[in-house]
């Protein structure tokens, strides 16, 4: 069997990213304009990126489930769903999206220079429904102050976490992926004593210590976000970014949460969000909004290269091969294939 190139869903962290969400606008020239980009990505990739071997640039790729089924043919990876919106004591948003590209580096330069060629090469076969351009801030922290991401898998664990296995046989390698952008109340947050913001993340601010188990609430972020399944702790990877605007009074977290099932990241945000038990939710959300939430599948790097027959495609294949059935067969017990190769001499 082919080996299978996973999409670099997890790349070593960078300090700089751009997500942007796409949508495919109408007709067949659109759809066929982000087909070709597919097969196309890497090379771009490579191109932009051998500026700066060192600035370690990476794109992932990922389509909705509306999207999936105007761009591909053939089966659908198992678990692929529109996000459906989550509705407890806060409200996690479902919004649209066709298309997620998730572009990483070191240098933000690296960043905007693919994003700028992607665009520029879908031209008008997409509008641009969100763009948000993420840093790091100081040693990872997000803009309320604590390290995020500590937990994140590495290496093989971060694969087995993030990466599909035999689960879905015609997707081996691919990934789920679940975006929320949330907006802070600094100035509420800020107000709350240290004492109490570490109870509602579950962990010291300053040394990034976790509080331990007795002193720690139930309704704390770390433990609602821990899903335990037979006893074993099931894993996704997060490479969340701070963004904002000063000038607006805009700052926020741009979580983005890699899974070999989207089931995985859908519990722990009802966790959140409804509580467990219900009513026991996470008490960040009184001060953190979140005002985006799409679902996409991100599909093997070899998908992308191998891009399959578009369903027009196939199904003008299948008008053909009725065609061709309805030919006289030959008679003298052979299959014909000397007089096909013949009708196919312009190949």
């Amino acid at each position: 069997m082919a080996t299978v190139v996973a999409q670099p869903v997890v790349a070593t962290l960078t300090r700089s990213a751009i997500f942007l969400v796409l949508k495919i606008n109408p007709g067949g020239n659109a759809e066929e304009a982000v087909r070709s980009l597919c097969g196309d990505l890497a090379g771009l990739l490579r191109a932009v990126g051998f500026r700066d071997l060192d600035g370690r640039l990476t794109c992932v790729m990922g389509f909705g489930s509306d999207a999936w089924d105007r761009l591909f043919a053939g089966p659908r990876p198992a678990e692929l769903h529109t996000f459906q919106e989550i509705n407890g004591v806060h409200r996690a948003v479902s919004t649209p999206g066709d298309i997620l590209l998730h572009i990483r580096a070191t240098r933000e330069d690296l960043c905007f220079e693919l994003a700028a060629q992607i665009l520029s090469r879908l031209d008008d076969a997409v509008a641009t429904l969100d763009e948000v351009h993420g840093f790091k801030y100081f040693d990872d922290r997000d803009l309320i102050g604590f390290v995020d991401g500590t937990e994140n898998p590495q290496d093989a664990d971060a694969i087995e976490a993030a990466v599909i296995g035999d689960e879905d046989a015609a997707f081996i390698g691919g990934s789920y992926v679940i975006v929320q952008k949330y907006l802070h109340d600094l100035k509420r947050w800020n107000a709350v004593p240290v004492e109490a913001q570490e109870r509602i993340i579950g962990r010291q601010k300053q040394t990034n210590i976790e509080l331990d188990d007795a002193v720690k609430p139930s309704y704390a972020h770390n433990v609602l976000t821990s899903i335990v399944e037979n006893g074993v702790e099931l894993d996704i990877v997060r490479d969340n970014m701070p963004f904002g605007e000063v000038g607006k009074g805009e700052f926020g977290t741009y979580f983005i949460g890699y899974a070999r099932s989207p089931a995985r990241t859908e519990q722990m945000l009802t966790n959140m969000f409804v509580g467990k038990p219900p009513g026991n939710y996470d008490r960040l959300l009184d001060f953190s909004t979140a005002v985006t939430g799409s679902l996409f599948f991100v599909p093997s790097a070899t998908f992308l290269d191998g891009i399959p027959d578009s369903p027009a495609a196939q199904g003008s294949a299948r008008d053909d091969a009725k065609g061709q059935d309805s030919a006289p067969r030959a008679t003298d017990g052979s299959l014909g294939i000397g007089s096909l190769k013949m009708e196919n001499t312009h190949e």
